[in-house]
């Protein structure tokens, strides 16, 4: 089977797509028939090595891809709760593997794989599991009550924009900052209010509510910047451990790193079937143009996921 692989990360180096063999489901597992895997920046940091530094695993590839929608083909011992043919999302969680969703198979352990929702393809329901888990577990990090207030930055961006639908539906007062030529798109997810992210966001929160918003989940990375639109004694999550501040006036801090959790893949799914999730796909690649898909991406200003097809 074709699979993106990196043979040696670093800043030189570059994915590739190569021949290897097919992958066979252990116990607890399931093997997927890839119909879709979204591209992410996560892809890029396995490509270069996470912070600029080769794996310290040794191996002879790393695979590349965490998202995919597809169908079981193939059940590992002791799987139960599904069957082959059915339709699934799942994440594959982890750096260090050899072989990633961007494949044409991948194994994933069954508690990595949710049912797929019903209401949107694979190209869609492949943007689900990696940016929906994110957001859901930063929200539940950050423990935004009804009534209280959320700072979100890089709220077009894949987990802001969802994080941003997900604390509106729980009636919360999210303050939304993207690029000023996004405020309609944000406001149609929930956003309360709006900054431009070219402002001072400090200045910004502040004119809205004196003393500054109880809560923040940067998406955007903007790391002190956040941290000081935030009360004294506020809370503040951070989904990239660069740009995690040091907790400043009596503030709590936090950085969510992903995991899988098949009870919050179930939770998603319900919302896009409910018509309570947006997905957002801004372009679709084979998966031979991978590399393609990557620079896409490194360029920015996607508003939605990329998708590889096999």
């Amino acid at each position: 089977m074709r699979a993106a692989v990196v043979r040696k990360p670093g800043r030189e180096a570059v994915v590739e797509l190569a021949e290897v063999p097919t992958p066979q489901p252990g116990r607890g597992a399931v093997r997927i028939k890839v119909a879709a895997a979204a591209v992410n920046p996560v892809d890029l940091m396995v490509r270069d090595g996470v912070g600029g530094t080769p794996f310290a695993a040794s191996r002879d590839q790393w695979g590349v891809g965490w998202d995919v929608a597809g169908t079981i083909d193939a059940l590992g011992a002791d799987v139960t709760e599904f069957a082959p043919g059915q339709a699934v999302i799942g994440i594959s969680d982890r750096l260090d593997v050899s072989l990633g969703a961007q494949a044409d198979y991948i194994v994933l352990e069954a508690g990595n794989i949710a049912p797929a929702p019903t209401t949107v393809n694979a190209i869609a329901a492949a943007t689900i599991p990696l940016n929906g888990l994110t957001a859901l577990q930063a929200l539940a990090a950050v423990g935004t009550q009804q009534g209280q207030s959320l700072l979100i930055t890089g709220a077009t961006g894949a987990v802001g924009g969802f994080a941003v639908e997900l604390a509106a539906a729980e009636g919360i007062r999210v303050i939304a900052s993207a690029a000023a030529a996004d405020e309609q798109a944000v406001r149609a997810l929930g956003a309360t209010d709006f900054i431009p992210r070219e402002s001072s966001l400090p200045d910004a929160v502040r004119e809205l509510i004196p003393g500054g918003v109880d809560t923040a989940l940067d998406a955007a990375a903007l790391g002190p910047q956040t941290l000081a639109a935030v009360r004294a004694g506020g809370r503040f999550v951070s989904i990239s451990v660069p740009a995690t501040p040091i907790p400043l006036r009596g503030t709590r801090v936090t950085t969510v790193l992903v995991h899988a959790d098949r009870a919050q893949l179930d939770r998603l799914v319900a919302a896009v079937d409910t018509g309570k999730l947006t997905l957002r796909v801004a372009d679709t690649y084979p998966l031979d143009a991978v590399v393609a898909a990557q620079q896409r991406l490194a360029a920015g200003g996607l508003r939605g996921r990329l998708v590889l097809i096999p």
